[in-house]
């Protein structure tokens, strides 16, 4: 089991910067991979950055060249550099963690943090 704990969100100007921080309850090099996930008003959540325990990273179209997906393996904690912000960035954020145990996938969710961006 992995409890996720997110950070950082909070209310920017468009063009502004945020870093939202996830700390994980466990080593994140046990966990195959952490990632980023948004949810707007009356959508669907969704990707957006990933990282895998080896290093490899995956983005949403929408904010590849804006955003960084990295992490700090001594303080279980993954990370998201927000830069150059849109209005349509606004959302919850959530933190992901999906880890395989006897082949069967699991998926954890923290409790996600606002993200707005005003115009």
């Amino acid at each position: 089991q992995v409890q996720l704990v997110e950070s950082g969100g909070g209310l920017v100007q468009a063009g502004g910067s945020l870093i939202l921080a996830c700390a994980a309850s466990r080593s994140i090099f046990s966990i195959n991979a952490m990632g980023w996930y948004r949810q707007a008003p009356g959508k669907r959540r969704e990707l957006v950055a990933t990282i895998t325990t080896g290093g490899s990273t995956n983005y949403a179209d929408s904010v590849k060249g804006r955003f960084t997906i990295s992490r700090d393996g001594a303080k279980n904690t993954v990370y998201l550099q927000m830069n150059s912000l849109k209005p349509e960035d606004t959302a919850v954020y959530y933190c992901n963690a999906a880890l395989t145990v006897a082949n069967i996938p699991y998926n954890y969710w923290g409790q996600g943090t606002q993200v707005t961006v005003s115009s």
